[in-house]
This record gives C-alpha cells, sequence and structure tokens, in this order.
C-alpha cells in the first residue's frame, strides 16, 4: 500500500469517530443503543466510539484519558494515575451514567460516584461506545445521563499472541501479554496487565511544588479471560472473567503528607447462551459482579482503622431479536437483578424488568433513508416504586443534500440510590429515586456536525452538608449546552479533529451552579503520516471556567480550578509490521492545574515503549 492509503486507513480509526460521518460507519458495528448489534450508522441515538487503534495511536493509559478525548465529556480526578476520578457526561456526574464492561455492570454499589473510573486501564480494550442521553427506556436505572460500554478484545481466528513494555516518568512501569486461540469450533482468550507507579503526591496546595510532598504510588493488575464454545451452527456458549487488583496511596483529608492506601479486588463475570434460527436471536445470560476494597487509614483521633466495602450485583435475563421486512426488527427481553451491600450496612434489594425495542427503516422517504426507534420498558423494585421509562429517535440520512443527515432524540430515565446512600451513617431511609428528562437533536453536514442537548432531574440525590445526610433536592435542576465537531484531511497525510462543548446552564433547584463543569471545553488534534511507518501526533485541551469549592473551610468557599490549556505530543513507528516502538509526552508545557481544588494533576511527563504482536 502507498502512504497515501495508509493514512486514510489509520486516519478512519484514529479520528474520533461520530455517529454521522458516513464514509467511516460502513464497518463499525455497536451494541449498546439497543442492546443487540446494529451498524452505526443506523443508529439514532447520539453515540460516540473510540477504537483499539484510537487507544494505541494516542497513547493512553486509561479509560479516563480516551473517554475525555470526546465532546461532551470532562473529568476531575484526586491526583494522578489510580486516585478517585469522575466522568461527567452532558454536565452530569459519574454516578448517573451508567458503565459496562463487557456488558457487566461497572458502577459500585457501595461507593458514592457510580463507576470507579481511577482502576480502568486500556491495555485490553477493542471498543468503547458512549451513548449519550437517557437511556433507561433500554437499560434501566442508573443510565440518565448516558452508556459507556467498555467491550475487551476478542480472540481472532489462529494463534495469536502479543506483548508490550513501557517505562515513563515517576518510575511507572506497565506491561502486559495476551494470549488467544480460536477455531470454528471453540475461541480462548487470556490476557494480563500491569501498571505500578511511584507516582506523586496526591494533594498539594494551589502552587506549592509537588516535589515538596511524599509520593503517593498506585499499582494495577487486570486480567481478562474469554471462553467460546460452539456448539453448533446455531448454538453456542460464551464466558468471561475480568479480575481488577489495585492498591492505591492517597492522602488524608487536608494533609499532602497523609499516610492512607486503599486495596480493591473486583470481578466481573458473565456467561451468555445464543441461539439463532430463521425466527429470532436468543440471548439468555446470567452476570456478576463482585466489588471487594478496603481503606487503610488514620481516623480523626490518629487511630488507623480499616473500613471494608463489599457488594455484588447478580443480574439474569434475555433478549431475543426478530427481524422483519428487510433493515427492521423488534427486540423483547426481561431481567432480574440483585443488588446487596454485605459489610457493616448488610441490606439489599431487587428489581424485575421487561423491555421491548423496535427498529424501522424507511428508504426513499423525502429522497433519503430514515431511522425509527422506540424502546420501553418497566421496572418493577422491592425498595421503590414501579418506574415506567422510554426513549424514541428519529434519524433521517437525507438524498437531496449529499452528506446531510439529522437526528432528534428523546427519553426519560431514572437513578436508584445506593445502598450505602440509604443505610450508612450519612445515609437517609428515605431517599427516592432521581427522574430525568433529556433531549438531544443533531445537524450534520460531511465533516462537521453539531448537537443541541437539554436534560432536566427532578429530586436531584445530593449530600446536605447542614445535616450531614443524603437527600433530594425538591424541584428541577437543569443542564443543557451543545456539542459540535469538526474532523478532516486538511493537507496530503495531515489530519485535524476538533471539538467544542459549551454548556449554556447547569444549575441545581435554587439556581445555584453545579460545581466542577467548565462552562466551555475545546480540544484539538493533529496527526501526521507522511512518513513511511510513522505517526506524529499533537493533542490539546482547552477547559474554560470552572468552579469548584474548597472544603478545608467551614463553610466551604468558591474557588476557580478552570481557564487552562494541556498539550500532548506522541509517536508511532513501525519497525516492521509485528513490532512497534513508541513514545509519549504528557503536559508538554509543564502546565500546573487541578481539576479538583487541592488535588494536583501531572507535571510534564515521559512514556517510551515497545510492543510485538504474533
Amino acid at each position: 500500500m502507498t502512504t497515501k492509503t495508509l493514512s486514510l486507513i489509520a486516519a478512519s480509526l484514529l479520528l474520533t469517530t461520530h455517529t454521522f460521518a458516513e464514509e467511516i460507519l460502513q464497518d463499525i458495528t455497536v451494541v449498546s443503543a439497543t442492546k443487540t448489534t446494529q451498524s452505526l450508522k443506523n443508529v439514532t441515538s447520539n453515540i460516540d466510539v473510540i477504537t483499539a487503534q484510537d487507544i494505541e495511536e494516542r497513547g493512553y493509559t486509561t479509560v479516563t484519558e480516551a473517554l475525555n478525548a470526546l465532546p461532551g465529556i470532562s473529568f476531575t480526578s484526586n491526583g494522578g494515575l489510580g486516585k478517585s476520578s469522575s466522568v461527567r457526561l452532558r454536565g452530569m456526574d459519574s454516578k448517573r451514567t451508567l458503565v459496562l464492561i463487557d456488558g457487566v455492570r461497572y458502577n459500585d454499589i457501595t461507593g458514592l460516584n457510580g463507576a470507579p473510573f481511577e482502576h480502568l486501564m486500556v491495555s485490553d480494550i477493542a471498543q468503547i461506545e458512549v451513548v449519550k442521553g437517557a437511556q433507561s427506556g433500554v437499560w434501566g436505572a442508573d443510565a440518565s445521563a448516558g452508556v459507556i460500554n467498555i467491550i475487551t478484545k476478542k480472540a481472532k481466528h489462529g494463534v495469536h499472541g502479543s506483548i508490550y513494555a513501557q517505562r515513563g516518568s515517576f518510575n511507572t512501569n506497565q506491561y502486559g501479554v495476551a494470549l488467544s486461540s480460536a477455531t470454528e469450533n471453540y475461541h480462548f482468550k487470556i490476557s494480563h496487565n500491569v501498571v505500578d507507579t511511584d507516582g506523586f503526591t496526591a494533594q498539594a496546595p494551589k502552587g506549592q511544588n509537588i516535589d515538596d510532598f511524599e509520593d503517593d504510588g498506585y499499582k494495577n493488575k487486570t486480567t481478562n479471560l474469554q471462553l467460546g464454545l460452539n456448539i453448533n451452527e446455531s448454538n453456542k456458549i460464551d464466558l468471561s472473567h475480568t479480575i481488577i487488583d489495585a492498591e492505591n496511596e492517597y492522602d488524608t483529608f487536608a494533609n499532602p503528607n497523609g499516610n492512607a492506601h486503599s486495596n480493591t479486588n473486583d470481578t466481573f463475570s458473565s456467561i451468555n447462551f445464543n441461539h439463532i434460527d430463521s425466527f429470532n436471536t436468543l440471548n439468555v445470560y446470567a452476570k456478576k459482579s463482585v466489588f471487594d476494597r478496603e481503606f487503610i487509614a488514620p481516623d480523626f483521633s490518629g487511630v488507623v482503622t480499616t473500613t471494608p466495602f463489599k457488594g455484588t450485583v447478580k443480574e439474569y435475563g434475555f433478549t431475543s431479536k426478530i427481524p422483519y421486512r428487510t433493515e427492521d426488527f423488534v427486540l423483547i427481553g426481561a431481567d432480574y437483578k440483585r443488588f446487596e451491600q454485605k459489610d457493616t450496612i448488610n441490606k439489599n434489594f431487587n428489581n424485575k424488568g421487561i423491555f421491548v425495542t423496535n427498529s424501522n427503516t424507511f428508504d426513499g422517504f423525502l429522497g433519503g433513508k430514515t431511522i425509527l426507534t422506540e424502546s420501553l420498558r418497566y421496572d418493577k423494585y422491592s425498595t421503590f416504586n414501579n418506574k415506567t421509562t422510554g426513549k424514541i429517535g428519529l434519524k433521517h440520512i437525507h438524498g437531496a443534500i449529499e452528506g446531510l443527515t439529522t437526528s432528534i432524540n428523546y427519553g426519560t430515565s431514572y437513578n436508584v440510590p445506593t445502598l450505602y446512600q440509604l443505610y450508612s451513617a450519612y445515609g437517609n431511609q428515605n431517599l427516592n429515586p432521581e427522574t430525568t428528562k433529556s433531549f438531544d437533536i443533531t445537524v450534520a453536514y460531511k465533516d462537521f456536525s453539531v448537537t443541541y442537548f437539554d436534560t432536566k432531574i427532578d429530586s436531584l440525590i445530593d449530600f446536605d452538608f447542614a445535616t450531614f445526610k443524603y437527600g433530594n433536592l425538591s424541584g428541577t435542576s437543569k443542564i443543557n449546552g451543545m456539542e459540535a465537531s469538526y474532523k478532516k484531511e486538511v493537507f496530503s497525510n495531515l489530519f485535524l479533529a476538533l471539538n467544542y462543548t459549551h454548556l449554556f446552564k447547569a444549575k441545581d433547584n435554587s439556581g445555584k451552579d453545579l460545581i466542577r463543569r467548565s462552562k466551555e471545553n475545546f480540544k484539538l488534534a493533529i496527526d501526521y503520516y507522511g512518513i513511511d511507518n510513522l505517526h506524529l501526533g499533537v493533542d490539546a485541551e482547552y477547559l474554560g471556567e470552572r468552579k469548584d469549592s474548597d472544603f478545608s473551610t467551614f463553610p466551604a468557599t468558591e474557588v476557580q480550578t478552570g481557564k487552562y490549556t494541556v498539550i500532548n505530543f506522541t509517536t508511532n513507528y513501525d519497525i516492521t509490521k509485528d513490532v512497534q516502538v513508541y513514545g509519549k509526552i504528557e503536559n508538554l508545557t509543564d502546565k500546573t492545574y487541578q481539576t479538583v481544588y487541592g488535588f494536583t494533576s501531572s507535571p510534564r511527563a515521559y512514556t517510551l515503549g515497545l510492543k510485538a504482536k504474533f
């Protein structure tokens, strides 16, 4: 192939994939929008996809880094690698986004922030799907902001393996190995990846040198196993099991030299029976998420205590996809979930749900192609009131104006309190689920797209510092804004990707600004492929005004943590088709900034690595 052809292939994967880039969508399939496999071009939902190629060429270490490249997403972190992190989707907190690993729930029911993003590494990821807007009509509770589904790599036909090792600043070492085998009768894969760093202090007063404080290290060992058996042409069984074993050092409250640490040992498992016949595609599944973590830290009197958190989510269900006409289908299903916290709280509740999704494609309407999708779900909880949620989406690919696509989506959703929010010392057994209504409309023309979104949340669950208990805010909290993206080959072998997010409003029921939301966010990526086997990339992010609270004072005072730009540089060189060397410089200008007031972010840092496959 010529360098030009190779660059076009790479760029189609590298640049952030948006729903309306038709030339990219032909070969990409997703499962998160409707709980069944669909071509991305036939999905009405507003959805972004991050591929393995994106991850490799950008040199990401964490899922948070990869997600932050997308429009509509921002993050905050209480320090460096392994420190508590939150990903905000269209201005909504992490706990309002449902996160899945190969379809298994990753939201920690024993915690406060939803999914523990700080432990998600990228080494074994094939694809990340981000579905924006209320999705409870498809997925049930905890999908008010959207759904993030992390799909791990699968075995390919034959015997394959890969290995990588890299070293970076702060004595950071990363390495991993993967082996797989697949035939017509079975498939098998195992991967093991390690991240180990001395890190830097998690806390530091703003403006002070982080080298003046002790380091807070982190180690993460993630293992993924997959096994599949093809019984015959119509039936197969697939199993998956992911283990996340992490050790983290962190600082105690308002003490940059505090000495505390946590241990995490979480597992995520599933078994799926798949049957295909002339009538339907049937999946029957069982899934289990186990959260097991403990914090070892001195209390206010200086006595070191261990606080355990142990929780389990068990899920059983089925889906049946019934095609009709040419491209139409209806999907029906039911599931049962049991949520249990087994530590000192020792409480549980369960949920039974039934759901249906219908999708129709109409060719020739107004000279183009129209896709209409409707979803409806009914949930019955043992602890909360029953809930019916829904979603409707309409997308039109215009025929009269080539390259023009429009779509509109509306959905309702709800978030249930965690067992910790209900029954801990800070809990409130009278908490009710939040309810959410979301709307978005998108217009895209060739390389450019713009989306307006509007979200309203009733009975928002929040911590009340007056009572030191969780409670529901009366009234409606409102978030609305816009996203815009543009990507194009501007010169031969030079690709440009831009996206911009602006929040017009992010306020609670009283009209007060919600903290840690940036009003505007601009991201840029430039990639060059003009030299054989070499990729050079620069990406930058500008984050505008963002308010936070200084909780070291009482009452907490308002502070500013935004208004900064961070630039990164990446490079990849293919020594052979199976061996690659790569490097990255993070925070190229050595910018000092904080995403959470009082907590540090990485100064300039270097990474160099080598990977090989067979």
